[in-house]
């Protein structure tokens, strides 16, 4: 089992990493693979409505001019999604949002492909916001149709310079418990899957209808 983890601070290695990292050492002790993905530096551009994604069905954005398939491909190879972003005016960044716009579009583009995988976010704030931002993450995987874990208090914790989110023991102990959550969700989910014997392909023979676009799961 592997857990994917987005970084979408413009601060590399700075508190959103060090928040995530906690979560990471306890699905660590779980045998579980992890990576972090940081977007600093990389190149992912807003969504500009094409459509292309629905007439394609390839499982990739149409503007494949910068790293935003990249992300996509890790995404689909993880059992995991985590999604972490500081605070920037009340909410999420430029960066983060990007990926959310895309790959989610893209996502249900081609069938709900992101559908039954574990999700989870983590927020850093100076101050306020962190509430809507958390809130703005777990769209995406609600949209996505995947199970989202939750922890002992809201995945939130408190920092500005680099490291300052050290000095939070509670959100220290929040991303823990989180990452406990984490490996003991996704460990009964691969037993389910393994008894029931349908996995990921589970309720597959329906008809799916959304806002963006009708299809037939087949």
């Amino acid at each position: 089992m592997k857990v994917i983890a987005f970084n979408g601070s413009a601060r590399k290695d700075g508190n959103t990493a060090i928040m995530t990292r906690w979560v990471f050492e306890e699905l660590e002790k779980e045998g579980i693979a992890t990576e972090l993905y940081q977007m600093q530096g990389k190149q992912i551009n807003g969504c500009i409505a094409c459509y292309k994604c629905f007439k394609n069905q390839d499982q990739r954005c149409a503007v494949d001019t910068d790293d935003l398939n990249e992300c996509i491909e890790k995404m689909l190879a993880a059992d995991a999604i985590i999604l972490a972003s500081p605070v920037y005016f009340s909410d999420l960044t430029s960066q983060i949002k990007a990926l959310i716009d895309r790959a989610g579009m893209t996502a249900i583009a081609n069938k709900a492909m992101l559908r039954r995988k574990l999700g989870a976010s983590v927020v850093v704030a100076r101050r306020g916001g962190a509430s809507h931002t958390f809130a703005s993450l777990n769209n995406f995987f609600f949209i996505s149709q995947m199970t989202v874990a939750g922890s002992s208090y809201w995945n939130m914790g408190f920092g500005l310079e680099k490291g300052d989110v050290e000095k939070d023991e509670e959100a220290q102990d929040t991303m823990r418990t989180l990452g406990q959550n984490m490996a003991w969700l996704l460990k009964q989910i691969e037993k389910q899957a393994g008894l029931i014997g349908f996995g990921r392909g589970l309720f597959q023979n329906r008809r799916l209808s959304i806002r963006f676009h009708k299809y037939d799961d087949v």
